[in-house]
């Protein structure tokens, strides 16, 4: 499974940004969704979650703010994110949670987009 990312760049504290991430493949079922984030010089941490039954969980930092949705047709997960803070700023990671014949179910990672907000 190969996860590409994209939609990250400069905004100003209080604007959006739309994070886009498509999976693709051969013989792979996705289950959970995923965004994390690492800010500089720290931890990646769950952003929001969502799983194949289109259930939710937030980051408290975030809730309220950011929206994940999916299309499931398309294998893609997005991640709305409004009224920014410049302590959004960090590189925002997909994560996807899949199966496939030769790896059975397993994490997997995109390569991640740099989103900064300033001031």
């Amino acid at each position: 499974v190969q996860l590409q990312a994209s939609g990250g760049g400069l905004a100003q504290a209080g604007e959006s940004l739309r994070l886009s991430c498509g999976a693709s493949g051969r013989g792979f079922t996705i289950n959970a969704m995923n965004w994390y984030r690492q800010p500089p010089g720290g931890q990646r941490d769950l952003v929001a979650g969502i799983g194949s039954g289109g259930r939710t969980n937030y980051a408290e930092s975030v809730q309220g703010r950011f929206t994940i949705s999916r299309d499931n047709a398309e294998n893609t997960v997005y991640l709305q994110m409004n009224s920014l803070k410049p302590e959004d700023t960090a590189v925002y990671f997909c994560n996807v949670f899949a199966f496939s014949p030769s790896t059975r179910w397993r994490h997997y990672w995109g390569q991640g987009t740099l989103v900064t907000v300033s001031s």
